[in-house]
């Protein structure tokens, strides 16, 4: 029988605190008091090697915490050595790794002074355990064809795995024993109940729960399963949704770029300069970028990094965070094995912003080809532009401010944009935006803060959407040659062939 997998990677960021904006969680939250509760911050972080499938996940929430639980769909029955509770921080880790970047340059003096090994340096800067079931409530669970597969406690969670044969069975089950299910849920369980899911319900013990600036700081589960599907259940969250979801997986694998296979995808537009304004609201900015390339490509799964990581390089610039060996093996790779264990890994960063009619099937992942961009690789063509295939993947959403060199010029062949650090060697560090779900939005132009048309999602810097005459972006200037540039050259060839011979 197939069964719907769960995903591979980190689901990362937290809520918006605009209303109507929630955090996408793989499965729904249920509570005993009927109070509404919504999964505002979920992090999800899977790692993937050939059918074994680690899922670490961190939730935060809104609402009550008496007879509180989560429910998530799995591919098999879980049992306790399958599920242990982690750190908080490897969440942190992982999403600094894959977040995009902001960078500052400075022009270096066109006219330096020779001295041995200064190329060199240039070139681097630039670059307890539930009680027994009654017996009446055993004779309720064979009637309604629901089935306590697995019992047990890790951390502050009471966890039942459950399997079910009909998605109503399931939900008189959860509303018998004092939970409500959110309302809408029972279609958006069908599909997994007769897929053959399992139910990971994780219920919790309040006495045992943290509370911070009013959220409940529950401590992130992990758990592992064998499937040969690679997909994220995400229509199930949808259940929570008080209105758009906004949705970040980060997949690890040992050497594999990951995209969707059922929606469209995209890159993120990177790459470009930006002014000087952005340094101070750079997770603002990227939000509307972000969001203008969702207008331009409804529907799409946006890659916004995906990065071959060996040991001691793992990024390029780096932010203030990064995934150690440990934080590896904290998120699987005690039980993938294999180059993540030894630190060698590849992490891809896709993005989605949907709501809840916007999705029609989970999120299905395919392997994609290597792609490099977002780099401060220069050509006669100017600076990298988009992603384009190569042997590994070095891609990344990268923004730049640069400052023009303002001092004296006073040598005859003068060496322009040549990009650096500062002046007085007083390195900025790279800014990540990151929490882009909290960013404020529909307040920044993002017409008025580029350098630069961005062609990608039909953008023009300085106007009102739609206006004015893009200039000619760097791609199409690589591909101008074309048919008619290749007939012209074909033709050169001919009038040089023809005088040769006529010579």
């Amino acid at each position: 029988m197939r069964h719907p997998g769960i995903t591979i990677g980190v689901a990362a960021l937290a809520a918006s605190a605009l209303a109507g904006t929630a955090h996408a969680f793989c499965g729904f939250y249920v509570s005993g008091s009927g109070e509404k509760m919504f999964n505002d911050a979920t992090q999800v972080v899977l790692m993937r090697q050939g059918t074994r499938t680690v899922l670490s996940m961190q939730n935060d929430y809104k609402g009550p915490l008496e007879d509180f639980a989560m429910v998530v769909p799995v591919p098999v029955v879980l049992h306790e050595p399958d599920v242990k509770t982690l750190p908080r921080t490897v969440f942190e880790h992982t999403e600094a790794l894959g977040s995009p970047r902001l960078v500052e340059y400075w022009e270096q003096d066109p006219c330096p002074m020779p001295v041995k090994g200064e190329f060199d340096d240039r070139m681097r800067a630039a670059g307890a355990g539930a009680p027994a079931p009654s017996a009446d409530m055993a004779a309720r669970e064979e009637k309604q064809s629901v089935r306590i597969e697995a019992r047990f406690d890790v951390g502050e969670y009471k966890i039942l795995i459950l399997s079910a044969t009909d998605s109503a069975g399931l939900e008189t089950w959860l509303r018998q024993n004092h939970y409500r299910i959110p309302p809408g849920a029972e279609p958006l369980l069908r599909p997994y109940v007769e897929g053959g899911s399992k139910f990971f319900v994780a219920k919790v013990d309040p006495k045992k729960v943290a509370m911070q600036d009013g959220h409940a700081a529950l401590s992130p589960l992990r758990f592992h399963y064998d499937s040969e599907d690679f997909a994220l259940p995400i229509r199930l969250g949808m259940a929570n949704s008080s209105g758009k979801q906004d949705l970040i997986v980060n997949v690890i694998s040992a050497d594999k770029r990951y995209e969707v296979a059922n929606y469209k995808n995209v890159f993120i537009p990177t790459n470009f300069d930006v002014k000087p304004a952005v340094k101070t609201r750079f997770a603002e900015f990227y939000a509307a970028l972000f969001d203008k390339t969702v207008e331009a490509n409804p529907g799409a799964v946006v890659t916004e990094y995906a990065w071959t990581a060996v040991p001691n390089y793992h990024c390029d610039p780096c932010t203030d965070a990064d995934i150690s060996n440990p934080d590896l093996m904290t998120l699987g790779g005690d039980v993938v094995g294999g180059a993540v264990a030894r630190g060698q890994f590849v992490l891809t960063r896709l993005h989605a912003r949907y709501g809840r009619t916007d999705m029609k099937d989970d999120l299905r992942f395919r392997e994609a080809r290597p792609v490099t961009g977002g780099r401060e690789m220069w050509s006669k063509n100017g600076i990298e532009y988009g992603a384009v295939p190569s042997p590994q993947n070095y891609f990344q959403a990268r923004y730049a401010i640069r400052h023009a060199w303002t001092g004296p010029i006073k040598c005859q062949n003068p060496v322009r944009n040549v990009w650096g650090g500062p002046p007085d060697g007083n390195y900025q560090p790279t800014i990540a935006a990151n929490k882009l779900a909290f960013a404020p939005r529909g307040q920044l132009e993002i017409a008025s803060v580029v350098k630069r048309d961005l062609w990608e999602i039909g953008l023009k810097r300085g106007s009102a959407p739609g206006g004015g005459k893009f200039a000619t972006p760097p791609i199409k200037k690589l591909q101008g040659l074309g048919l008619a540039g290749l007939l012209g050259a074909l033709a050169v060839l001919l009038v040089f062939w023809r005088r040769r011979r006529g010579s």
